[in-house]
């Protein structure tokens, strides 16, 4: 999978541009003549490497569109990094190029994007956001003998099909759920919950996983019931589980969704804890559920970005780039590209099924931490997250190592 790529346009572009600085004044040329000769140099370097396509999938459109931009950005910062160092597979010059697509957080749209980035020829795919598109997009990479590293998606069944190709750099809903029920019966006492989830593979998975610990636990599950992810309102879901008077709600599904349903039950006077996870788990719901997330603990699949030893060097870099703050998933989708290239340098070509044979092997340290791989494609080594809100923020609970 080497193909060249002619620079035509772009050279012509940059001789155009250089042509048009000769023609403005003096000071405006010799303001614009550094700029301009290291683009043309750029370009002329570009034109010269192998291009080498990473694919990247998540929802760009609708209401969780922030976290697919936060991961979009997180991998696009590794690209731009890897590019200015200068990358060399088995003697050619290798010039990155992330192919990002919109999946719209749909199994729909996300298996006709996941046939299109393999119709692109792409060496790998980091994607998908959520565990209800990656779980249907796998079997179209699999088929391809291309690599797919999820950033976010938790649902065990992800990596339990027997492809060959899915990976991920989080930890599971197996993980997340228990960390979350035993807060609650353990850290609150809880005896009765209520469960409810957005009927997503990620909502609904979490819920389930969260509900079995939690009755092991000796709670007692008084209500289990189920909206959509494109719900608004929920008062009458909320009413139904005030009359059962549960010490704690766990609420499985997105922020879009959760902060809503936080807010709405603090109006109708319910003083339960709320329990959410990764999904909910961002600054964003705090804006959503206005005053009434001091009342939410939420959880990451992995450690905050505070815990991380490169943490804080990351986010510099991030900010300084797209000038909005991380989210959640971006340093491990940064670190998915790097684990790509990773296995690119190992397997000393830039050949998908290649690449494919050399991911097992992989032992990397990242920002998120040291990223190995078991048969599965699930990380040896992971982490809980625990967070409250302090302000509307985000503020770290507990750690949980798995």
């Amino acid at each position: 999978m080497r193909v060249k790529f002619a620079y035509a346009v772009s050279i012509a572009a940059a001789v155009a541009m250089l042509t048009a600085c000769g023609k403005k004044q003096d000071g405006e040329a010799g303001a614009g003549a550094g700029a301009s000769a290291a683009s043309a140099a750029a370009v002329a370097a570009a034109s010269e490497a192998t291009i080498v396509k990473i694919g990247h999938a998540a929802p760009l459109t609708g209401g969780i569109a922030h976290l697919g931009k936060d991961n979009e950005n997180g991998a696009r910062l590794a690209v731009e990094e890897i590019n200015a160092q200068g990358l060399t597979i088995d003697g050619h010059k290798i010039q990155l190029q992330l192919d990002a697509q919109d999946d719209a957080a749909d199994p729909k749209t996300g298996t006709a994007v996941a046939q299109k980035l393999v119709d692109d020829h792409v060496v790998a795919v980091i994607g998908h956001l959520n565990s209800g598109v990656s779980i249907p997009a796998s079997k179209i990479y699999s088929d391809a003998s291309i690599v797919e590293i999820s950033p976010s998606s938790t649902n065990p069944a992800y990596t339990q099909q027997g492809f060959k190709t899915t990976y991920r750099v989080v930890a599971t809903d197996a993980q997340q759920g228990p960390a979350l029920a035993n807060y609650a019966t353990k850290a609150l006492g809880a005896k009765r919950i209520a469960v409810v989830d957005d009927a997503t593979a990620y909502g609904k998975g979490l819920a389930d996983e969260f509900a079995k610990t939690a009755e092991a636990g000796g709670a007692k599950i008084v209500a289990r019931e189920a909206t959509n992810d494109k719900a608004t309102d929920f008062r009458a879901i909320l009413t139904k589980i005030k009359s059962v008077q549960p010490d704690v709600i766990m609420f499985g599904g997105m922020d879009a969704t959760g902060g809503p349903f936080t807010k709405q039950a603090a109006a109708l006077g319910i003083r339960a804890k709320i329990l959410g996870g990764d999904g909910v788990c961002t600054d964003k719901v705090g804006e959503l559920a206005g005053s009434a997330v001091q009342n939410l603990v939420c959880s990451e699949a992995g450690l905050a970005l505070s815990k991380m030893d490169k943490g804080a060097d990351f986010e510099k870099k991030y900010e300084d780039r797209f000038h909005t703050p991380v989210q959640i998933y971006a340093p491990f989708t940064y670190d998915a590209v790097y684990v790509i290239v990773d296995a690119m340098k190992r397997a000393n070509s830039i050949e998908a099924p290649k690449v494919l044979a050399a991911m097992p092997s992989t032992d990397y340290n990242g920002v998120i931490g040291h990223i190995a791989f078991d048969d599965k494609g699930d990380l040896k080594e992971s982490a809980i997250t625990l967070y409250d809100f302090k302000d509307g923020k985000k503020a770290v609970l507990d750690v949980v190592k798995m």
